[in-house]
């Protein structure tokens, strides 16, 4: 997984600096609420395949700010194998915060993930298998139409 992440606001950071900016965020503002989201999509092309991971700092009613990441892989030959692997980067992701989280005093801020797929599309079939690995990994998770990390966010960088 890169350590790489853009920002719209901040540019090109390292994970650190991610953290740094999330933290900075929330300090900045104690009296909101926020959530914590992390989705990832994906894009087949010739060859390989995008994924690109989104972390979005909601404060609740008053907008965000959000940052991702893009890892390419061999080409996955089935739609099953993206959403599992979009899935995998967006809990390695989530876990990844958490821990960094418990450490700088965010602990009370535990990541939810979004997952790209939905009980009305192709992808219903993958619904069980995946929100299973991340109930298994303890993370709350949204699907279509809710999980706009993933399908809106993620997508836009796809």
């Amino acid at each position: 997984m890169s350590n790489h992440f853009k920002s719209i606001t901040y540019g090109i950071l390292d994970y650190s600096q991610v953290i740094n900016q999330i933290a900075e965020y929330i300090r900045a503002d104690l009296n909101s609420n926020y959530k914590i989201i992390v989705g990832t999509d994906s894009e087949a092309k010739t060859g390989t395949v995008d994924f690109v991971s989104a972390v979005i700092v909601h404060r609740l009613g008053k907008g965000g700010i959000y940052f991702w990441q893009r890892n390419t892989l061999n080409h996955q030959n089935s739609m099953q194998q993206r959403l599992t692997q979009e899935t995998q980067f967006s809990l390695e992701l989530a876990w990844k915060i958490r821990e960094s989280f418990q450490q700088n005093g965010l602990a009370a801020y535990e990541p939810e993930v979004h997952i790209d797929v939905g009980m009305d599309g192709i992808s219903r079939d993958m619904v069980k298998w995946v929100t299973g690995m991340i109930l298994g990994s303890g993370f709350v998770y949204k699907i279509k139409p809710e999980s706009f990390a993933a399908s809106t966010v993620a997508d836009r960088h796809t």
